[in-house]
């Protein structure tokens, strides 16, 4: 048996291999950084080697993958892309994307902004989310300004939790910093072609009132609150009961906001929530913003999305953007 385990140890380890394309030239990118990753420990993700590609964007890692799922993830421009590597998945001959990155939205947009309000105990729990859409070939990826400012009613109590999923990616947590103007706050997170979603989650001491304006131009603004509280306010269409959670819905018309808010409820227990349904956070990664023609099909959505606790997410891993 010995001169088998010789020529199991003399075999070469399998390579991973392939080519960076850069989808806004439609040529072969040289000079990017692809680093992989080895998936599932509990440190995290883990570092098992670092390439630059060729001229012709050729790489190729001669490091063998540990047992297990991995990860690709290809460094340019200042942007950073992931491609996951399943088990039994083929290593070589493989394609990733890149693009080239621009401080201006060009054709990045919200296509859907949605909030729901949850007054309790006095305190006033909101949770937003923010459908991004990017049509075009470049990364939108403004360091300096953000790629999303939000204005909050007041000073929150506690951290305003955020977690940003790009296109075919897992959430990840990220901090948002104060943009100059009082509850004003600047997001650094890059937009890339696809559809990228933003979740933001914070606590307000006033659970009677909501005033703020909106800094983000969206498609469609919408507001859900749960069965049992009434929201009044100029701006304010009716959209009537979400059948399951007989949650009020509303769409916007306009983009300054000066609510009056009566009563309690939660819509992740109770009323609406809970069960099995919840339970499925990464499931929620599915959503597809351009559907907000069918208004009941996303407020189905939007209270999957919703009524599920940050926490559930922050449980995915957690590679770099």
């Amino acid at each position: 048996m010995r001169w088998l385990y010789s020529i199991v140890l003399a075999l070469p380890l399998l390579a991973v291999d392939g080519q960076v394309l850069n989808q806004t030239t439609g040529k072969p990118q040289g000079g990017a950084t692809v680093t992989l990753f080895k998936l599932g420990g509990s440190a995290g993700p883990e570092v098992v080697e670092s390439v630059k590609t060729s001229a012709d964007g050729k790489f190729n890692i001669d490091k063998q993958l540990p047992p297990g799922p991995g990860m690709i993830q290809t460094a340019y421009d200042g942007v950073t892309y992931n491609h996951m590597l399943p088990p039994g998945r083929p290593t070589t001959g493989i394609k990733l994307e890149v693009f080239n990155t621009s401080n201006q939205p060009g054709a990045a947009k919200v296509a859907n902004h949605m909030l729901l309000l949850e007054p309790q105990n006095g305190k006033l729990s909101v949770r937003e989310s923010f459908f991004f859409v990017n049509e075009g070939r470049t990364t939108w990826n403004d360091e300096k300004n953000g790629t999303l400012r939000f204005q909050l009613p007041a000073e929150p109590e506690g951290k305003i939790e955020i977690n940003c999923t790009a296109p075919q990616g897992v959430p990840i947590r990220r901090a948002a910093e104060k943009a100059g103007r009082a509850n004003v706050y600047k997001l650094d997170f890059p937009i890339k072609p696809g559809e990228t979603r933003i979740d933001l989650s914070y606590t307000l001491a006033d659970a009677t009132s909501f005033k703020t304006k909106f800094l983000v131009k969206a498609e469609q603004n919408m507001i859900a609150a749960p069965n049992g509280v009434t929201v009044t306010g100029a701006g304010l269409v009716d959209k009537g009961k979400e059948p399951r959670t007989q949650a009020s819905i509303f769409e916007l018309s306009t983009q300054d906001l000066d609510l009056k808010l009566s009563g309690q409820g939660e819509l992740s227990s109770g009323g609406g929530g809970g069960g099995e349904e919840e339970s499925r956070g990464p499931s929620i990664s599915q959503v597809n913003p351009r559907i907000h023609d069918r208004l009941y099909w996303i407020l189905g959505l939007m209270f999957a999305i919703m009524g599920i606790g940050f926490v559930l997410l922050y449980r995915a891993q957690e590679p770099k953007r």
